[in-house]
Parts: C-alpha cells; structure tokens; sequence
C-alpha cells in the first residue's frame, strides 16, 4: 500500500468507553484507524509519540481537560493536529495565554462532517497555509492562532463567531446566503435554522461596529451577507 493510500490514523480520546464513543465508532466506520483513551494522562502520554495523523481531543476528559492536554502537547513539541470536540460554543473557549487547536466542532455532528474535518487537518499537515495571516482591508485572522484583529486592536470572538468570521473571510466580496453559511459554520447541528445565522451575523456586527470595522460586514437583500467590497 502507497502512503497515499494508507487508512487516517487518528488518536481519539473522549470521556465514554467502547462502543458508546460516538467519535469512534463513527471514524472507524469512515476507514480511518483509530485509536481511543479516555484520560488525559494516557492521552498526553500516546499523543506525545508522533504515530498518529490528527489527534482529537474532547474538551471534558477524565481528570483534565482538552485544552490542557494540547497546551501540554504543544509545549512538547508535538505538531500532530489537535481537533477539539466539544458539548458547546462555552467549552470552546480556550483558556488565556494556552495554545488553540488546529480545528474544533461542537456535538452534535455527523460521522461525515468528523471525518471530513479529520481528513481535511491531514492534508494540511506541514503546508505553510496553517500559518497565514488572512487579510480583508485592515481586518486580520490569524488562523494558527485563531486571533483577530481590525488594524491593530484585537477583537474578542466566542468559537462560533470566529468561525462564521473565517467563512466570510474566506471569500471576500462574494455574497454567501445562510444556507451555505449554516453548511458550513454549523454543519451536522440539526436544530440550527437560517434565524441563527442572522443571530450570530448580528453578534459580529457589533463587535465589528466597536472596533470601527462595522462597514466591513453587509447583509445583500434578498441574498446573505457579504464581507469586504463586492
């Protein structure tokens, strides 16, 4: 088998066992080969070793939390990408000053969706673009350390809404209805409707507004919302 071919290796560590593990089950049955704990010390311990593609991590984990056990990776060097699964937007937050994972979804999401994201940080391994600065007018998005910034003052975002502000950034002056805004930002949540999408749009608009980069988001009648000149 060519490396190309060779099944995800993925190191899941979640606070359920066995067949309960959603992330699990759902990976394995995706072709990636898993491997699963549930504490944060075994997880520290087998994802310090470099053997694995990507590395999940939910956020509650027995005796610690995700966010500690990547800080403590980080501060290892390991550079396996970390995925942060969490219950909610809340768990997200990282604490001050600790390292951001390279990607983070909150339950619940699809098999498909997990799986999707997985292979999506495998392809991004060792590319330089995991470290770019994304730029719209004086708007930057440090995407490696998921800071944000209007010419220079920094800008405070709940996962969610940077999420939401690195999809529109993604495509400057392009007009994304809420529809693909929800595919995208939401995913596999069943219960999120266009209504919250306009919700979080007005969350950003005004931590936009008070930093004086309100014009920079529009909302395109009839359309969706649109980030930049277009």
């Amino acid at each position: 088998m060519d490396e190309d071919d060779a099944p995800v290796r993925v190191l899941v560590a979640d606070a359920e066992t066995g067949d309960r593990s959603a992330p699990r089950h759902g990976l394995t049955g995706e072709g990636m080969v898993v491997t699963a704990c549930s504490g944060g010390a075994e997880a520290l311990r087998l994802g310090s070793t470099g053997e694995f593609d990507v590395i999940l991590l939910e956020v509650p984990l027995t005796g610690t939390s995700g966010h500690r056990v990547l800080e403590l990776l980080r501060e290892r060097g390991t550079s396996t990408p970390v995925l942060l699964l969490a219950s909610a937007d809340a768990d997200l937050d990282r604490p001050a000053g600790s390292a951001g994972p390279d990607d983070s979804v909150v339950r619940p999401v699809s098999s498909a969706e997990l799986a999707g994201r997985v292979r999506a940080l495998v392809r991004g391994t060792g590319s330089s673009e995991q470290g770019d600065v994304l730029r719209v007018a004086g708007l930057e998005i440090d995407r490696a350390g998921r800071r944000v910034s209007w010419a220079g003052e920094p800008i405070a975002l709940s996962p969610r809404e940077y999420k939401l502000l690195l999809t529109l950034a993604g495509r400057p002056g392009t007009v994304l209805t809420a529809e693909e805004l929800l595919r995208e930002v939401w995913g596999g949540d069943r219960d999120a409707t266009s209504d919250v999408v306009e919700v979080y749009i007005g969350y950003l608009r005004r931590k936009l507004d008070a930093v004086g980069a309100g014009e920079l988001l529009r909302a395109v009648r009839g359309g969706g919302y649109r980030l930049g000149a277009g």
